[in-house]
């Protein structure tokens, strides 16, 4: 399944020949889904992005780490005349994430790397950054494939929803509660036949 050709691939690896030392990073969208899961929709490899989660006591850290920016900006510029590019970089205080979340990152060894260390959400917390954008079609899309893939139940994501970190802005509220009754449904849907 996986190559070369595929765009979040093609991203890391050559951030990874710019690193000259280790970094951390937990990736989530598209990219963690071609790269975190089994069999992964064909679409995910043509994400034109690579998007992380900063953890809030490394935020400062990454700021300070200004070998990795260069890093980031010479790939960026590399890929610029395909549209592709290593672009948001969020702390998780601006994520939908369960308060627990970075006990259950997992680890994503499919790419030989030397100094990147690639780490996605949780499944359910991966769940929870596809509801940003409400009931965007794409993101549901992907919200139905990684809920069929890990089975996640109603249950787990109402208890998820009750473990999330406060929403402070009220359009990402607003997004949340558009996304919650379809989020709810996938899951019901997918586990119906079991």
């Amino acid at each position: 399944m996986s190559s070369v050709s595929a765009h979040p691939e093609r991203l890391l690896l050559a951030l990874d020949e710019n690193l000259d030392h280790k970094v951390r990073l937990i990736i989530y969208g598209r990219s963690s889904i071609w790269l975190g899961f089994d069999n992964p929709p064909a679409a995910t490899a043509t994400t034109q992005d690579v998007d992380a989660i900063i953890p809030n006591d490394q935020v400062q850290v990454l700021a300070d780490d200004l070998r990795f920016w260069d890093a980031r900006d010479a790939v960026n510029e590399r890929f610029k005349s395909e549209g592709l590019y290593i672009t948001h970089l969020f702390p998780e205080s601006e994520v939908f994430l369960r308060r627990d979340w970075m006990r259950h990152i997992v680890s994503l060894t499919r790419l030989h790397l030397n100094h990147l260390e690639l780490f996605r959400p949780a499944t359910i917390d991966l769940v929870l950054t596809k509801m940003m954008r409400g009931n965007d079609e794409q993101d549901m899309a992907d919200v139905e494939f990684i809920i069929r893939h890990d089975c996640i139940t109603e249950p787990q994501l109402v208890e998820a929803f009750s473990q999330m970190n406060p929403i402070a802005l009220a359009e990402l509220r607003d997004a949340f509660e558009r996304a919650k009754p379809l989020v709810l449904d996938l899951a019901q849907r997918a586990n119906s036949g079991r």
